[in-house]
């Protein structure tokens, strides 16, 4: 039975347990409050005392489940699970949804093809935290969905988080990408409308960029204009703040185009650097504001886009 909640769901065992957990404690909480509510009545155990009581139960359940998710990470899940109940529970036709494999795409969208989602395509070269981050915050959007991890290294991690997610992955050779097409055939073939730069290591070439013109976006490990440019990646990054003696760094998310970080800034955010910070602990800092603004700022980003 909670193997075919978990693929219904499609969520990992880990996030199932923590949607278990949050359904328990979110429903203790309810029972709680309820019966504290109550208290505040002069009503007397009896008929109507258990029908005001399930009246209240019915009312306050939805926003304890959501208060509980909070802490628990599970907020995306139950507020695309509480939308769904409230459109049955109204007769909504946009609740009706298929699912077929790794396919999740509302009735609604399919009869208007106007409405479909838009498909980002992600490139990254590394573990791939900000791709999964990504792929986390869009599971549920009506609107986006990642169809596709395009990645230049057959060992990085990123690919596992594919094949995790039930993600296609395209390796991609450098020959190809600077002196072919650029692979733009290929992702135009998999109706891709942008490009998600998470950690992705290559230049993009003139042919990509001309093909995706203000639709492919990438994040920066510092506050451009400083510390950009050839070779300003990672850990030189950091490494060059520190020893320049930085009181701030941050990360800054940018449209692409044939220049390194030179693109048109779309949103910053900053972090302070301590005497006693290390490359090691700014990476730290780093990697918290990428992955609080990122998935957000791709999704409005891809969402204004013509």
């Amino acid at each position: 039975m909670f193997k075919k909640w978990k693929e219904k769901w499609k969520v990992s065992w880990l996030q199932f347990t923590l949607i278990i957990c949050t359904f328990a404690c979110g429903g203790s909480l309810c029972g709680f409050v309820g019966r504290k509510l109550l208290s505040f009545t002069s009503l007397e155990k009896g008929v109507v005392y258990f029908i005001v009581y399930i009246i209240t139960m019915s009312v306050i359940w939805p926003f304890c489940v959501l208060l509980i998710s909070i802490p628990l990470g599970q907020f995306a899940f139950f507020k695309n699970y509480l939308q769904r109940m409230a459109n049955r529970m109204t007769g909504s036709k946009d609740d009706t949804t298929i699912m077929k494999g790794d396919s999740q795409e509302n009735l609604s969208t399919i009869n208007h093809p106007s409405l479909t989602k838009k498909r980002i395509a992600i490139f990254a070269s590394g573990a791939g935290s900000n791709a999964a981050k990504i792929i986390e915050h869009l599971h549920y959007s009506k609107n986006i969905k990642v169809s596709l991890i395009v990645c230049n290294k057959p060992e990085a991690g990123v690919l596992k988080i594919a094949k995790y997610n039930n993600i296609e992955a395209l390796l991609i050779e450098k020959e190809i990408f600077f002196r072919g097409d650029a692979y733009v055939n290929a992702l135009k073939a998999k109706d891709i409308d942008f490009i998600v730069l998470a950690g992705f290591l290559w230049k993009i070439p003139a042919a990509l960029i001309q093909a995706y013109p203000n639709k492919i976006i990438n994040i920066h490990p510092a506050l451009l204009p400083k510390y950009g440019g050839k070779g300003m990646y990672g850990h030189f990054v950091h490494e060059a703040v520190i020893a320049n003696g930085e009181i701030e760094t941050g990360i800054t998310i940018h449209y692409v185009n044939e220049n390194f970080d030179e693109g048109k800034h779309i949103f910053q955010a900053s972090c302070t650097i301590s005497k006693d910070d290390t490359p090691d602990t700014v990476a730290t800092k780093i990697h918290q504001l990428e992955h609080l603004h990122f998935p957000r700022v791709v999704e409005e980003v891809v969402l204004a886009a013509e």
